[in-house]
């Protein structure tokens, strides 16, 4: 399997997920920016030292993706290692009630600084300044994490502050995408401060990036300018919670998340996520999820997660968290429920080692994968559907739909 040899490949290729890491690493030298196609990317992706592009590349989940937990007491095919699956949400009504879900990453984060486990939390919120964006925060407050809560569903760089936090050499939390923590345990590998001081790690199971895109045809169909937005709000307030904005002239427009995220073909998803081999947070201690049977919500609901907990560090906060109140358990899930109520995410596994051969066969880099299963998981799928989606990644790469031009060049309008 052939992996991009350079940061650059990786952004031309279309494996780029903006995760923030080249920021961090570069001291800010080199920035993530916005592109035209709605994504965030390293700019420019052509001018790293030798030195950091190595450290970028060991890193990567543009480039390799592994598993964390290998010897956690229970192994499932599709859901990874993990020590238990419940149902839970917020102990507090009120996080609950805003924060996507049911809001049981927010508690633990909220948890933490409470009890004084970690001096901060790094995660993401919406940009004051221009909230149809996101940016990453550091929160070290509880208040502070709830202000922040709620799924952020376009482009974010948590781990541009990545190396900031380090360098304050105190114990923190993160909360951030699949992905993102990928990347944090591969430079696990080649810094120990990460172990030493990133000591909780959170993830959402992550049905996808969407493109800014998304988010500015909604604004066009509505026609409203940026400039006017004051609040937009991707989910909470309920779960799943309405998409809500703001305009500074005292309008306010909702869309329900079934009128935006019903058809799978509008998600305007991120080409690495169609081909993302670690969505269900494999390197998170937590990992937390939406629990719809069948996918999707019927309507309202009080607000329930579905958490993956997968280290003792992870059991150990939860245990915390229920006993002060913070967390509330439900009943027990199985890895067949979770099935279930993430159907998107299985068929997506069981495809990505068809999807990858076909682009290798056209050249293309992939991400390599360790401990993830993706060849047991490929032979669950029958061999006409298999071919169906080796021959359509195989199509797709050959007409240049994954790939990119570097960020500043030339872009599609």
């Amino acid at each position: 399997m052939r992996t991009a040899s350079s940061i650059a490949e990786v952004v031309t290729s279309g494996l780029c997920i903006g995760c923030g890491l080249c920021e961090a690493v570069t001291g800010g030298r080199i920035p993530m920016v916005m592109t035209g196609y709605g994504g965030l990317r390293p700019t420019p992706a052509d001018s790293f030292t030798p030195e950091e592009e190595a450290k970028l590349l060991s890193a990567c989940p543009g480039v390799s993706v592994e598993t964390r937990f290998p010897d956690s007491p229970q192994t499932d095919l599709v859901w990874g290692s993990y020590s238990s699956m419940r149902f839970a949400w917020a102990g507090d009504p009120e996080v609950r009630f805003r924060a996507a879900t049911g809001g049981a990453l927010t508690a633990l984060g909220a948890h933490l600084l409470h009890r004084g486990e970690v001096a901060f939390v790094l995660h993401v919120e919406a940009d004051p300044a221009r909230p149809l964006r996101s940016r990453w925060t550091v929160s070290e407050t509880p208040e502070a994490v709830i202000a922040a809560a709620g799924s952020r569903y376009g482009p974010v760089a948590p781990l541009s502050g990545f190396v900031t936090a380090l360098d304050r050499n105190e114990p923190f939390a993160l909360i951030a995408k699949p992905c993102d923590l990928s990347a944090v345990h591969r430079l696990s590998k080649s810094d120990p401060r990460v172990d030493a001081l990133c000591t909780l790690r959170m993830a959402m199971v992550c049905g996808g990036q969407s493109r800014l895109t998304k988010a500015q045809d909604l604004l066009a169909e509505l026609s409203l300018d940026e400039e006017e937005v004051t609040v937009f709000r991707h989910r909470g307030f309920g779960n799943p919670g309405r998409t809500r904005i703001e305009t500074r002239d005292g309008r306010a427009f909702e869309r329900t998340y079934m009128e935006l995220w019903a058809d799978e073909a509008g998600w305007q998803l991120e080409t690495r996520c169609k081909i993302c081999p670690d969505a269900l947070g494999e390197a998170a201690d937590i990992a937390a999820a939406d629990v719809w049977p069948g996918g999707s919500p019927t309507g309202e609901d009080a607000g329930f997660n579905g958490i993956v907990v997968r280290s003792q560090a992870g059991k150990d906060l939860v245990a915390a968290a229920v006993t002060a109140g913070d967390l509330v358990l439900g009943d027990a899930i199985t890895p067949r429920q979770f099935d279930d109520f993430q159907p998107h995410q299985v068929r997506k596994k069981q495809a990505l080692a068809a999807r990858f051969d076909g682009m290798q066969a056209e050249g293309a880099p992939t991400v390599e994968t360790s401990g993830l299963r993706l060849d047991r998981l490929a032979a669950r799928l029958e061999s006409a559907a298999s071919e169906r989606e080796r021959n359509g990644a195989r199509q797709r790469t050959r007409d240049g739909k994954f790939a990119e031009p570097l960020p500043g060049k030339t872009e599609r309008a």
